[in-house]
């Protein structure tokens, strides 16, 4: 299921898919696109490539990736284009802007080129997933579990943060209710959790390509928790929260929702 003219045709969609992201962006000025252009670009193009690597010779492990793929980038993508659309924007994108002053345009056109790459490593797990030749079997049921969890979470993470910015009384307010009590950043911990749904689905003792599957969770992770995901956005916060914020830091974790 490894295809070496997947991968590159995929690299090279996502590089158009984020090349026009960034036309898109700065022509309308709202950063929320980039983000939804990733999701439903990623979602996609992964689809896309496990069906191209399948050559039509299609197995149930092939379909059931393909479907998690495809529930994964149409929650996300949606969710990120409506709120785009109401006139929300990405917090994270403001402090890079910020930082980048008037390479801004240069500045972002490299970043979300390296999306892209990112993109690429988590189409690429999704592709030794569905080429694991195993029957179907605990491990897949474990990863359907994993990412229906994940997805559930993030969408409720999703509507708590919406709906306690509609309440007028908590403007100026940090977010700390339900699972926000418990991480400063449920929607990032169960997108990566998501991730981690591709690894029990792909490994397998007799298939040496499903440890790829682990190249997701963990740049995920890496990327969430150390480079775009919790600096930018907790840079933001302390700047437009003070103090508010700094407590919220000391009383919750950044991203595993463990108390205290």
């Amino acid at each position: 299921m490894i295809s070496g003219p997947a991968i590159v045709l995929a690299a090279v969609s996502l590089s158009l898919v984020m090349t026009l992201a960034w036309w898109v962006v700065v022509s309308s000025g709202r950063s929320g696109w980039a983000d939804t252009f990733w999701s439903y670009g990623t979602g996609l193009v992964g689809v896309g490539a496990v069906l191209w690597s399948a050559g039509g010779a299609l197995g149930e492990r092939a379909w059931l990736v393909i479907a998690l793929l495809a529930l994964w980038a149409l929650r996300l993508g949606t969710h990120i284009a409506r709120r785009t659309l109401s006139g929300g924007d990405d917090p994270r994108y403001a402090e890079l802007r910020r930082g980048w002053g008037e390479r801004y345009r240069s500045q972002l056109f490299v970043f979300l080129l390296i999306q892209g790459v990112a993109a690429l490593v988590l189409v690429v797990a999704a592709l030794a997933a569905a080429g694991n030749p195993a029957p179907l079997g605990i491990g897949d049921l474990l990863g359907v579990v994993i990412a229906l969890l994940a997805l559930a979470g993030e969408a409720v993470s999703d509507a708590q943060l919406k709906a306690f910015k509609a309440d007028r009384g908590n403007a100026g307010a940090v977010c700390d209710v339900g699972l926000w009590s418990l991480s400063r950043h449920p929607n990032y911990f169960f997108e990566w959790l998501y991730w981690l749904a591709y690894v029990p689905i792909g490994l397998s003792l007799a298939y040496p390509w499903g440890w790829l599957t682990l190249l997701a969770p963990v740049m995920m992770y890496w990327l969430l928790v150390h480079v775009s995901g919790i600096p930018p956005l907790e840079a933001h916060m302390l700047r437009s929260r003070g103090d508010r914020f700094g407590a919220y830091q000391q009383r919750v974790r950044a991203f595993w929702p463990i108390p205290r």
